[in-house]
Formats: C-alpha cells, structure tokens, sequence
C-alpha cells in the first residue's frame, strides 16, 4: 500500500500524505480530474492510510467488506431496486440512461455516519462519479459533508464546475491531471494493455487517461465493425438515417452511445473538419444524458447528417 504505482499525479500524493503526516484530515475531499488518471486508485490507497495499517483493517478494506468504509457508486433503478453498472451488466439489463447517484444512496451515507467507527479510527465514505448527483441528493448530502462525525468523505469527480458550489466549499480539492507521453505508456504496458500503443485515434482520444485509453479499447472491441463502418460515413437518405439509429438503439447500451459519440466526433473532425456535425453529436449526448429516449436521438442525429 503506497502512492509509488501513481504517475503523473506528484502533488496530489504529496497533499494527502502532509495531511495524514500532520494527522490534519479534512471532513471531505474532492478528487477533481479526468476519469481513468489514478483518481479511484488514490481514493482506495488513501482509504487505507487514513484506517491504518493493521492487517485486519487491509484485508477487510480489499474485499469490500470494512465495516467502517461505504463505497458509493452511480446505479440504475430497476424493478424498485438498486443495481451498480457491473450488476446491471450481469443480470443482461438494458440500460436506456445513465447511471446516478440516488438520493436513497444519500439516505444510506447518512445512515452509515449515524454511529461511530467499529474497527478503525474513522469511518471513510468514497462517492465515485459525484457529478452524477441529482439536485435533491446533493442537497441531502450537504449537511453530512458539513458534520461527517469521526469520518472523512471523499468525492470523486471530473472538475469542480461539475457540482453544486456549496458542495465544493465544503471539501478540500486534490486535482488530478492528465499523463504526459511517457507516463501513458508506463501504465499502458503495466497492465498489459499495450495493444493500445498501435491505436494512435484510441490514444488521441484518451488525451493523457490510461483508464479511458483501456475503456475505449473495450469499447470498440464490443461494437459491430459493420456499424462502424456505417457510422463513419453521413446516411444518404432519410430511411437510411431511421434503419441505423434503430440498429443502435437495439444493439448498444446507453453507455456505449456515449463513448460512441466521443468516437465519432473525434473521427469526423480529423477527417472531415465538419463543426456542424460534432455541434449535432453534442447535442445527441446532452440529451442522451438528460434521460431522452435514445432511439428518437439518434433518429433525429442522423436525420441532420443528411440536411
């Protein structure tokens, strides 16, 4: 357990080993970055120091089963229930809208802060993908960031602009920032995903997040080459433009739609320069977020292509 494995992120180390060093830990954190840079990883190595380094602590914090730690990640709600993106994608369910922070996983923090630490020190509540956060739930958590007991939150999102600013006042930022070169291909090779290295639009894309880097991969391993190949050129005619958004409506998740989209503007800028194209697929993503259904996005996307 230490911070040795991290490149590229010098000052956020040295921020959280000065405040464990100086015992001066904040109530709440926000690590503030690109998704894919260390963020997660810092927040679990951290976790750990601020828990100590007994055995029994380290083992129960790597089987997820601490009971002094929470860990909070975006869901989708099915059936009454809440399902975390890996459980969604084993129970096969299709997922029309990205997954988000709850309000009932507000609930649930707050519950979890109600009593004092069992094993450990402190108790340690991490919230991955916090900008997910509906207005309700960030206002419910607000008073827990404010009296989080003998426990520290951590928040982990993309940039400060993407929370509520009394949610940012409430908690020290640790910015992380995108790897140079040299310190993608470190990472890369590391954890065998060196394949990458001979994707230079993957790796473009990327834009200095191993973690986006390996995603992408992923990614475009699971997409149909024949879509692709159909997406890379703008549909000729209307009936064109309804039989393509259908097939990606049937085959793709609304996770896929997403990085799919990041994909296709990046391949039609470098190829075609087009801004009225990437403006289109801009506005595909905000209404993909904003929950709208995705098959009429998609028709109404490609629709424009042809215009």
């Amino acid at each position: 357990m230490n911070f040795a494995q991290l490149y590229g992120q010098n000052q956020a180390v040295e921020l959280l080993n000065s405040a464990v060093t100086l015992n001066r830990i904040a109530p709440a954190y926000l690590f503030a970055g690109p998704s894919g840079v260390g963020r997660t990883l810092t927040a679990k190595w951290f976790t750990q120091l601020l828990m100590g380094n007994d055995p029994l602590n380290n083992k129960k914090l790597q089987s997820g089963n601490h009971p002094d730690m929470l860990w909070v990640m975006p869901t989708y709600l099915h059936q009454g229930k809440l399902l975390t993106p890996t459980e969604a994608a084993t129970t096969g369910l299709k997922r029309k809208a990205p997954p988000q922070i709850r309000i009932e996983q507000v609930r649930e923090i707050t519950q979890f802060l109600s009593r004092p630490p069992l094993i450990a020190s402190r108790c340690v509540v991490a919230i991955e993908d916090a900008q997910t956060m509906a207005e309700s739930a960030a206002n419910a958590l607000l008073k827990t960031l404010e009296e989080p007991g003998r426990a520290t939150i951590i928040l982990i999102a993309p940039a400060t602009d993407s929370l509520l600013p009394t949610l940012v006042s409430r908690c020290q930022l640790i910015p992380f920032y995108r790897l140079n070169d040299e310190n993608m291909q470190r990472v890369l090779i590391e954890k065998g995903y060196q394949d990458i290295l001979n994707h230079p639009s993957l790796l473009m894309l990327a834009a200095g997040s191993p973690g986006e880097a390996i995603a992408s991969f992923t990614q475009l391993q699971n997409i149909p080459p024949t879509l692709l190949q159909q997406l890379q050129k703008a549909p000729n005619t209307p009936r064109e433009a309804l039989i393509l958004a259908k097939e990606i409506d049937k085959t793709l998740d609304t996770e896929a739609q997403l990085w799919l989209i990041n994909y296709l503007q990046h391949f039609y800028w470098e190829k075609l320069k087009n801004k009225s194209i990437i403006e289109q697929l801009e506005k595909a993503r905000q209404c993909l977020l904003s929950y709208v259904q995705p098959r009429l996005v998609w028709e109404c996307t490609l629709l424009r292509f042809i215009a």
